[in-house]
């Protein structure tokens, strides 16, 4: 069965919103995959790479908390407190929160090399002179 067009579109939201938030808090190399018609699972990963384990946690809980207050919490979370990767499943969209070794160890953007990346950086505001 074929997913709403409102379920897509809050799903693309949610990921793009998570994406901002990991890089509002000093994630790094923060990425999403539109993994829609490429794999059965989910329609988005939002990769980036935390700096420290308080770092990374800080990053999962605002996320999380983000999720919550838009009505889409997560279905799952596992490693928030590890500090070596996080995983935050909100079904529709699953955020990963590597740390270093472990983005590099093991390459999602690699793996899923196939699904296109999503633009999701805030425009800037337009000049005014």
């Amino acid at each position: 069965m074929a997913k709403r067009p409102a379920v897509r579109t809050a799903a693309r939201a949610l990921a793009v919103e998570a994406a901002r938030i990991a890089d509002d808090n000093n994630a790094e190399d923060v990425v999403i995959l539109d993994l829609r018609g490429v794999s059965p699972v989910t329609d988005y990963f939002v990769l980036c790479t935390g700096t420290s384990r308080p770092q990374m946690k800080a990053v999962a809980q605002k996320i999380a908390d983000y999720g919550r207050s838009v009505g889409q919490s997560t279905y799952r979370e596992a490693g928030v407190d590890g500090g070596q990767w996080a995983v935050l499943d909100f079904v529709d969209v699953v955020v990963h929160i590597f740390g270093p070794a472990h983005r590099r160890y093991y390459d999602l953007e690699l793996i899923w090399g196939s699904a296109p990346k999503v633009r999701w950086r805030r425009r800037a505001p337009a000049r005014r002179e």
